[in-house]
């Protein structure tokens, strides 16, 4: 089954850090551009932060600048998203999404609370 498999969320304090994983099972990252999006109750789906299939080139929003780092390791076939300095603000259902050419994948998504 070709699926993408998010983990790594979780409760965190205020300034804590987390890294969230997103790994390719039955097929493999290596062509796919993979991004982060985010989903906060209430609100609709947002992009988060996205990088190519070379790892050349990485995009973040910038609510998340200079504290979320997307990085990538083809030889194992996960994108990962380390989360810095969270804020509750960043609380939300994190989904991790690959694309290539017509091929489209989404993971189930992980839930990510940040609250003191």
């Amino acid at each position: 089954q070709l699926q993408l498999v998010e983990s790594g969320g979780g409760l965190v304090q205020p300034g804590g850090s987390l890294r969230l994983s997103c790994a390719a099972s039955g097929f493999t990252l290596d062509y796919y551009a993979v991004g982060w999006f985010r989903q906060a109750p209430g609100k609709e789906r947002e992009p988060v932060s996205c990088i190519g299939s070379s790892a050349g080139s990485t995009n973040y929003v910038d609510s998340v600048k200079g504290r979320f780092t997307i990085s990538r390791d083809n030889t194992n076939s996960t994108v990962y998203l380390q989360m810095n300095s969270l804020k509750p603000e960043d609380t939300a259902v994190y989904y991790c999404n690959a694309v290539e050419s017509a091929r489209v994948y989404w993971g189930q998504g992980t839930q990510v609370t940040v609250s003191s």
